[in-house]
């Protein structure tokens, strides 16, 4: 043995001091590591970001990888083994891991459970509702507290004075932090349980842009939107969505559908039966174009919303289910108008009219 090189004699030492329990525990963190992303899958399907996604794979790795090293600095620098930093550095570890993890497979058994089932750009997803938010959470605190007081167990802090300290420190953080992450926790559960935004809806905000856009997911602080225009996200603190108002374009009042408007501005010159005879054609057309989602079952409603100074404004109403293709609609209308009113030779410009007195 003297003329064996030290580096080998400690990877000797360390397979000879390794015990059926430990690879076990190694064997079983490399498989974890190794399946972390399918883990992941698995819990949130399609309902989470990929970014978001792999950000989770890598903390579950990074424990993975801990606890390992962990083990590792145990077995070959630690010489008490019955009150070691490296084997409470392992428990902790271990402790963290297990409470992440059970935390979101809760959460994604709990979803199942009490969340529902919908189509969300052409997948079938389980989202989020009040009550399998609400008992998320629950749960979520739940573990907490169990974490907290088996890594406080294993740190030693027996007397009710150390352990009072830590609980204590952790209380008066979230105190002083309530106001960064309690309103928009408790406003998120409120649209939940409101049903006005739910994943999947579009929805139409109130606020200076008029975005339109499909709800992708509420999430714990913040709710994400695709906007259909610009085709990107927008990211809402709850709170905020709560503020402003929600027109919801997927929930329809009536069996028909959205019923939905569009504006022209026409002269008084040309007759009402001939503005009223050139919308009726460019509705025809629509009839038979499928590239264009409306109810054709349901006649044309056609009135006067304004009189203004320079020109009578007109309003179409239709109805139509497919309010995701929304905008193209309006597009793909427009254009059929346009063409209508350009073969009955009706300008859609706003005349000047100058009265002299």
């Amino acid at each position: 043995m003297e003329d064996i090189p030290s580096f080998l004699k400690d990877i000797y030492l360390f397979y000879y001091r390794l015990d059926v329990i430990d690879y076990f525990v190694v064997g079983i963190n490399l498989l974890l590591m190794f399946y972390a992303k399918q883990i992941v899958l698995k819990i949130y399907g399609e309902s989470v970001a990929e970014k978001s996604a792999l950000q989770r794979v890598h903390i579950l790795r990074a424990l993975n990888l801990f606890i390992i090293l962990s083990f590792g600095y145990y077995h070959l620098y630690s010489a008490n083994t019955d009150n070691s930093v490296a084997i409470k550095l392992v428990s902790i570890s271990l402790i963290i891991y297990f409470g992440y993890l059970f935390t979101y497979i809760s959460s994604f058994f709990l979803r199942s459970k009490f969340g529902r089932t919908r189509e969300v750009d052409g997948n079938k997803v389980s989202i989020e509702t009040y009550n399998s938010r609400l008992l998320s959470l629950l749960v979520g605190i739940f573990i907490f507290v169990i974490v907290l007081l088996a890594i406080i167990n294993i740190l030693e802090f027996d007397s009710l004075l150390e352990a009072g300290g830590v609980i204590g420190f952790i209380g008066v953080f979230f105190a002083l932090t309530q106001n960064a992450w309690a309103p928009d926790i408790i406003s998120g559960l409120v649209i939940l349980n409101s049903g006005m935004a739910e994943e999947g809806d579009v929805i139409e905000l109130n606020d200076e842009s008029g975005s339109i856009g499909v709800v992708f997911k509420t999430k714990m602080f913040h709710t994400e939107i695709l906007n259909l225009v610009n085709n990107h996200r927008i990211m809402l603190k709850n709170t905020k969505l709560r503020e402003l108002t929600i027109q919801n374009l997927s929930k329809f009042a009536s069996a028909r559908g959205l019923r939905e408007n569009m504006h022209f501005k026409v002269g008084y010159k040309v007759a009402l039966n001939e503005v009223k005879t050139m919308f009726e054609a460019a509705f025809e057309k629509i009839k038979e174009d499928n590239d264009i989602p409306i109810e054709h079952q349901y006649p044309l409603e056609i009135g006067i919303v304004e009189t203004g100074d320079h020109a009578v404004e007109w309003a179409i109403y239709y109805y139509t289910k497919d309010v995701k293709n929304l905008i193209k609609t309006r597009q793909n209308f427009r254009e059929v108008v346009l063409v209508a009113a350009n073969e009955h030779n009706i300008s859609l410009a706003t005349p000047l009219n100058y009265v002299l007195g």
